[in-house]
């Protein structure tokens, strides 16, 4: 592009428009700050579905915000014929597409996500082998926090060619599953009823939400597993391990004993499962 031309492009600079346009990037940094601190504070004293809607509004303010202020700042310095546009797109696109394009390509996918929403905050989401929940979702990345208190940053560019598991997609149930393998030898039935009632007595228990124990013969024994939700997402591994304890303890109390799964059938179980 001739330099005469581009130059054109721009309005005359003065200061009061330098300094409405600092004025208009101080107040969106401050409103994306608020939104960032104040809406996850608010959904933490909420529960079920309404900490997770006020928890999703978080990265929707902040892509209005910045569209907003994009608006705003973009007339302030240059003049928006149909000429001067074009000529600013074919620029900007030719310098994104070499420079930055998988930065980009994050940054798109980010904006997809916030629509399509495959997942929110609060969500409970495994990419790429790591589980945890989501914190915060940024112009490019998600952040999410494992069982372990590990903080992860997962790109948006994820979305395009990865699989995103989502345990409760925005909802405020998460299955659990809680496994028990005992030798083949013993009453099935009694068994059922003695891990449901385990499940049923627990007071983490989402008592709107079925309990089923489903049982599958193995050529080692029979595979038990509770399935239920827990009240809170959060409470999963506190439902899970309660589960686990009083379950092995309940069937102590029977006349069975825990089966030895040969390794051979190890890798196959837990791919099952």
């Amino acid at each position: 592009m001739n330099p005469k031309r581009f130059m054109d492009l721009f309005r005359d600079i003065t200061s009061a428009v330098l300094i409405e346009a600092a004025l208009v990037v101080l107040v969106a940094i401050l409103l994306v700050w608020l939104s960032q601190k104040t809406l996850p504070w608010l959904a933490n004293r909420l529960h079920s579905k309404r900490r997770l809607w006020v928890l999703a509004l978080v990265p929707t303010i902040r892509i209005i915000v910045i569209a907003v202020a994009i608006l705003w700042l973009v007339p302030m310095f240059i003049e928006l014929t149909v000429k001067n546009t074009i000529a600013i797109l074919s620029v900007t696109g030719l310098a994104i597409g070499f420079a930055l394009k998988d930065y980009v390509s994050s940054i798109i996918a980010g904006i997809v996500a916030a629509y399509e929403m495959p997942y929110r905050p609060g969500d409970w989401i495994e990419v790429e082998g790591q589980y945890g929940e989501v914190k915060r979702i940024g112009m490019r990345v998600v952040e999410i926090v494992t069982p372990n208190d590990t903080v992860i940053f997962v790109p948006h560019l994820k979305l395009w060619d990865g699989l995103i598991h989502n345990a409760n997609n925005g909802g405020a149930s998460l299955m659990c599953v809680v496994n028990f393998y005992l030798a083949p030898d013993h009453n099935a039935s009694e068994v059922c009823r003695v891990l449901e009632d385990v499940a049923l007595s627990s007071p983490y228990l989402k008592l709107t939400k079925p309990v089923l124990v489903l049982a599958a013969e193995q050529p080692w024994g029979t595979h038990y597993r509770i399935k239920a939700y827990p009240m809170d997402p959060r409470q999963q591994f506190n439902f899970m391990s309660d589960l686990t304890v009083r379950g092995k303890d309940s069937l102590r109390q029977l006349p069975v004993s825990f089966a030895r799964i040969p390794p051979e059938h190890a890798m196959d179980l837990s791919q099952a499962d």
